[in-house]
């Protein structure tokens, strides 16, 4: 037996008699995947259906697993119990909770793709993104001097708008266009009186 024909049995699940099983169970099964490499993300409805249905069958003799997912399925993983107030998982993994958007601009700690207001900025509005490699800053909104309100909550006006600025054709997160046309579905954050959009 070559080395990879010994993973692949060390990976795989068996069935010891005909009984019903739900499709992903059957797939990781069919496809010789582990319950140890679940294929579905860590956390998820799914990802736990799936231990709490292997484990059933594992109790009752009828799932044969490795080593390593029989030390998964005598655990609590699957199982969940609570701590002060809030739902805890037992024996899952622990996922630091790190902004997925977070990046450095000019050595600064920035979030990417969440515009913000500039009180003291040539712009009203501001937004960190990614430009290739490089974190870029972009300025956007009428300037400050010019008084002009954001009213999108007039179809007529937005309906302008979306046809001076042609808002269909801006679809580059680095430039000022695509912000502004589509500035509405960040109304609640930035303050704007309506979510309508452009």
């Amino acid at each position: 037996m070559n080395f990879k024909n010994l993973i692949n049995e060390m990976s795989c699940m068996k069935l010891t008699s005909q009984v019903e099983v739900s499709d992903n169970l059957l797939y990781h099964i069919e496809n010789k995947i582990s319950l140890a490499e679940n294929i579905f993300r860590i956390y998820s409805k799914s990802y736990f259906d799936l231990i709490r249905e292997a484990r059933n069958l594992y109790q009752k003799d009828l799932l044969e697993v490795n080593d390593e997912d029989a030390e998964l399925l005598e655990s609590n993983l699957g199982k969940f119990g609570f701590h002060n107030g809030k739902k805890v998982y037992l024996d899952a993994p622990i996922i630091a909770k790190t902004k997925m958007n977070e990046a450095k601009y000019q050595g600064k700690d920035v979030e990417l793709n969440k515009p913000t207001r500039t009180p003291n900025g040539p712009k009203k509005f501001k937004v960190y993104v990614k430009d290739g490699d490089k974190i870029k800053l972009v300025r956007f909104g009428d300037s400050k001097k010019s008084g002009l309100t954001i009213k999108n909550n007039s179809p007529a006006r937005a309906k302008s708008f979306r046809a001076r600025h042609k808002c269909s054709e801006k679809k580059d997160k680095t430039t000022p266009g695509y912000w502004s046309c589509n500035v509405a579905r960040y109304a609640k954050s930035l303050g704007l009186k309506s979510d309508r959009p452009w």
